[in-house]
């Protein structure tokens, strides 16, 4: 199982990036798909989550309005786009699979947590600038 991520890069502050999570190995049909960041010297946190096998969201406060995330089943990908960023938005983003299948991201709130996942990309950076 290998979830790869792809899509960061440095940009100014309001504007737009498309993070990709790409799972290969193993077809993530019914599990909740994270995207996490984790900033220099701060904690891993939840900012984003989709149940793939009914598509709900949830977003972390800090990006809701912002920030959308969403499915191509077909291509075992999940996507972030990322709108309107910030410099707080700086960070590693990294994208991974709950460790408990069949359980919509609701079940893992109020916040998802890094140690509800188990599968772990290595990682994309994101960095704004002001």
């Amino acid at each position: 199982v290998q979830l790869v991520e792809s899509g960061g890069g440095s940009v100014q502050a309001g504007g737009s990036l498309r993070l990709s999570c790409a799972a290969s190995g193993y077809t993530y049909s019914s599990n909740c798909m994270g995207w996490f960041r984790q900033a220099p010297g701060k904690e891993r946190e939840g900012v984003a989550g989709i149940y793939t096998g009914g598509g709900s969201t949830y977003y972390a406060d800090s990006v809701k309005g912002r920030f959308t995330i969403s499915q191509d089943n077909a291509k075992n990908t999940v996507y972030l786009d990322m709108n309107s960023l910030k410099p707080e938005d700086t960070a590693m983003y990294y994208c991974a699979a709950a460790k408990r299948w069949y359980y919509d991201c609701s079940h893992f709130l109020p916040e998802l947590k890094a140690d509800d996942f188990g599968d772990w990309g290595q990682g994309t950076r994101v960095t704004v600038s002001s």
